[in-house]
């Protein structure tokens, strides 16, 4: 019996210039150096014989799958993204792209730049627009309190500073 799950909703087309970049490079990547190097050793592994039991042609030919699933993955969302080039008119509140520092109800400061879902990064702090930490600081102004609701608890932060780069 198979299990239905509900289709994930869309992510936001929005992208950065260097998100975009990313991601062309990625493609490239795939495409020219590491596809190059899989079809090779599947001819290779192939012509070694009984296919069945090889266990290298085997895991090539996955490795190759993976490879065309991201390939393909990537040109699709290439052709749907929107990328933002353009600095929002009014660099005073929270939009697309924006760098904003915040601080925690323990008196930490974080920082978190606002990017699109394909470039979320925790370790460098980009959030994607999506999540609802976004949501909750779009549109708000430096010196504004935001109430973000976790799983656990409902959090409070207060806005310090707004960049745009």
């Amino acid at each position: 019996m198979a299990r239905w799950r509900p289709p994930s909703p869309k992510s936001s087309p929005y992208i950065t210039p260097e998100g975009e970049k990313a991601l062309k490079d990625e493609l490239k990547q795939l495409w020219l150096l590491r596809r190059q190097e899989v079809v090779p050793a599947i001819q290779a592994a192939a012509a070694e014989g009984d296919r069945s039991e090889n266990a290298e042609y085997i895991y090539r030919k996955k490795q190759l799958r993976e490879i065309d699933r991201r390939v393909r993955y990537l040109s699709k969302r290439l052709d749907v993204v929107e990328v933002v080039r353009q600095k929002p008119p009014r660099q005073d509140k929270i939009f697309f792209g924006a760098t904003v520092t915040l601080e925690t109800e323990q008196g930490e400061e974080i920082t978190y730049r606002i990017v699109g879902a394909d470039e979320i990064d925790a370790n460098k702090g980009y959030i994607s627009v999506d999540s609802p930490m976004s949501r909750a600081l779009l549109g708000k102004s430096v010196d504004d309190s935001v109430s973000v609701q976790s799983p656990e608890a409902s959090s409070e932060f207060f806005i310090l500073n707004i960049t745009y780069a």
